[in-house]
């Protein structure tokens, strides 16, 4: 990738700027956040290198290099959303960011929705785990019980004036 591209990413400002020193190794991730980035524009531009490097021990133990570059080449990368970050910054050891990965497979538009763990080790940002988050809605079982129903309790009141207090 050129550095004067569009970093993948998307924050706008060219690779050069943005995810590539990152990447390269020119310098070091500074926050959770930054390292998020960096390695969602690794999976755009196929380096397996620096997802690896970027990775804690147990990360690095299942890491499977040719898997990594075929699933990178066989999407088109179309941006991340940081919905947010929870420690991981310049000061902290440990950190939590929740994004969306966007992406197009096989002609499909597609989503990657993830809450990821990550932690300094050595005083370098690594990633430790993610917890997919499958946006799966909650279904009640049961209708929902309005206020002004009658309590399913059988009291004979209102819901709202008994066990919806």
């Amino acid at each position: 990738m050129n550095t004067s591209d569009p970093c993948p990413c998307r924050s706008g400002k060219s690779y050069g700027e943005c995810c590539g020193p990152v990447i390269s190794g020119e310098r070091k991730a500074a926050t959770a956040v930054e390292l998020m980035r960096a390695r969602y524009s690794a999976y755009a531009v196929g380096d397996a290198k620096f997802l690896y490097e970027s990775s804690g021990p147990e990360v690095r133990a299942e890491f499977d290099e040719k898997s990594t570059l075929e699933w990178s080449k066989g999407a088109t990368w179309e941006g991340i959303d940081v919905l947010y970050a929870e420690k991981g910054g310049a000061e902290d050891d440990e950190g939590f960011v929740s994004f969306v990965a966007h992406y197009t497979a096989k002609g499909n538009a597609c989503e990657h929705r993830e809450q990821s763990y990550f932690k300094r080790i050595d005083g370098d940002w690594r990633f430790i785990d993610g917890k997919i988050d499958t946006g799966e809605p909650y279904r009640r079982e049961e209708p929902k019980i309005g206020r002004n129903d009658p309590c399913p309790c059988g009291s004979g009141k209102k819901y709202k004036k008994c066990c919806g207090r």
